[in-house]
């Protein structure tokens, strides 16, 4: 485990979503069991545990991968107001090859067969689900020191062929490795895309409106 004991508190205030940062090195074996351990233990509707994950750490695979992500980057930016794309510019999404390993994490809706407890009447609950593992992995990554950046610029029919997922869906691809620190401030806030919500704006009071 990590040598300097982190509560769940200030895991969650040291969490990022790392693009730049990642040191080059691989994360340790051991590390990364771990790190999987966690996402496993998650809760999950109907203890289906619906969620896979798919280690990449092929160079070649990483690279294609990569290199599908910039083009649907290149897209996206090209989308844009030309004061976004400036905005935009800056922010990062690269972080695959040199995290040097990726976990797809992936949703079998089938598991658990026809009658889900928890998902009759909810049926998100199982990919939510696969959420809550996710973000198990990234604060176990966070308290080992271990960096997690979620790429969501892909074509989901792409990453299915990239590693054989027939009968399953992708929900993301996460780039895991050692850092060489955490941003203090998330990239997105940084650079100017869009500022955090105050706690305050986000709380309603027995009915949708009520605040304050």
């Amino acid at each position: 485990m990590s040598t300097v004991p982190m509560s769940v508190h200030d895991a969650i205030a040291a969490r990022r979503d790392v693009r730049a940062e990642f040191s080059g090195e691989v994360v340790a074996d051991d590390v990364l069991e771990r790190i999987l351990t966690a996402a496993h233990r998650a809760p999950s509707v109907g203890n289906t545990q619906p969620w896979d994950f798919v280690i990449v750490r092929n160079e070649d695979t990483l690279r294609r991968f990569a290199a599908h992500v910039a083009q649907c980057r290149a897209d996206f930016a090209a989308s844009l107001p030309a004061d976004r794309a400036e905005t935009f510019d800056p922010i990062r999404v690269e972080g695959i090859v040199p995290s040097g390993t990726g976990i797809v994490v992936t949703y079998d809706e089938s598991r658990g067969g026809d009658h889900v407890l928890g998902r009759a009447t909810v049926r998100d609950t199982g990919l939510l689900s696969v959420a809550l593992a996710i973000e198990n992995l990234w604060l176990a990554g966070v308290a080992e020191g271990i960096g997690v950046g979620w790429v969501s610029f892909y074509d989901e029919e792409f990453l299915r062929d990239l590693i054989g997922a027939v009968d399953v869906r992708p929900v993301a691809w996460l780039c895991v490795g050692p850092v060489t620190e955490f941003q203090e401030v998330p990239d997105l806030e940084r650079f100017g895309w869009r500022p955090r919500r105050a706690l305050s704006e986000a709380i309603h009071h027995e009915r949708w409106g009520r605040q304050g």
